[in-house]
């Protein structure tokens, strides 16, 4: 029986996994790391072994680990030394005898002509979860269509939507929907080294993002491509931090590029079902 450490569980992305995993999993056959011991308290309630812990934190994983055989690592936030926690997780499940590693990647298309140099710490974790010998499952997920309100910002509908990416598209989905397919693949699929690419059925441009906005709202909503020079302006005078107008532009830079076009099939065959497209996705992000 595996014994499943779902670490970030207290996130959207690991709250989902659990919940879906409790659907047809014991739920003392789940661990969960959390930093809260609030959120601690409610997973024992339900029944799962909770630790409070973090993945800069070594002794809080080796007990989180006790008897455990599978681990998802949900990549850290880039706050702190990003790859340091994520050798910090792999080593010691590597130290506790844990057979197998999930690890929650990026979908792009290439990782050397990446704009976004924050991306490329998931392929260096890919690489460094290779080399470690554990078996492996890395899942590629898609841009979470969850972020677009962000990108588009609060008054898309009075202003429309401004960005540098011209006519990139992204192969969008929902965060709940990638964390339910993950999770059905650490319940059913044995670790055999393999790596998924988690996309959408399809792939949208803002210009696309803009006409389903304009159809479900009824205001027209206009996307203008502009130069990345007169964006980060725009953004800076919007009173928006530069560290944030950098990443903003990294990300659309790469969308430009086509890096995060590639579709696949693999997200629909997990989730047992299509992955909602761009519309019903904004319907519900946007509560239209």
């Amino acid at each position: 029986m595996k014994q499943i450490l779902v670490t970030g569980a207290t996130g959207e992305l690991g709250t989902t996994v659990v919940e879906t995993l409790l659907k047809t999993m014991k739920a003392e056959n789940i661990s969960v790391l959390t930093r809260k011991e609030e959120s601690k308290t409610e997973f024992e309630q339900k029944g799962l072994k909770a630790f409070i812990g973090q993945y800069s934190d070594v002794e809080s994983l080796e007990k989180a680990m006790d008897n455990v055989n599978t681990v998802l690592l949900i990549s850290s936030g880039d706050q702190g030394d990003r790859m340091q926690e994520h050798k910090n997780v792999i080593n010691t499940a590597k130290k506790k005898g844990v057979k197998n590693i999930a690890y929650t990647s990026r979908s792009l298309k290439d990782k050397n002509t990446l704009v976004n140099k924050l991306m490329m710490e998931h392929f260096l974790t890919e690489d460094y979860i290779k080399e470690s010998g554990l078996k492996y499952i890395i899942f590629r997920n898609a841009l979470y269509m969850d972020v677009l309100p962000l990108f588009v910002g609060k008054h898309v509908f009075e202003k429309g939507i401004l960005q540098p990416a011209e006519n990139g598209k992204v192969a969008y989905v929902l965060k709940a929907e990638q964390a339910e397919a993950m999770a059905n693949v650490l319940m059913n699929e044995n670790f055999e080294n393999q790596t998924f690419n988690f996309t959408g059925s399809d792939a949208f441009s803002f210009y696309d993002v803009a006409s389903v906005l304009t159809d479900l709202s009824g205001k027209e909503v206009i996307y203008k491509t502009i130069e990345v020079e007169p964006f980060k302006k725009i953004m800076l005078n919007n009173g928006i931090p530069e560290p944030m107008v950098k990443k903003i532009v990294d990300f659309n830079l790469d969308i430009k590029n086509g890096q995060e076009s590639t579709v696949t099939n693999e997200l629909q065959h997990y989730l047992g079902r299509k992955p909602k497209d761009l519309k019903e996705g904004l319907k519900l992000l946007f509560n239209l």
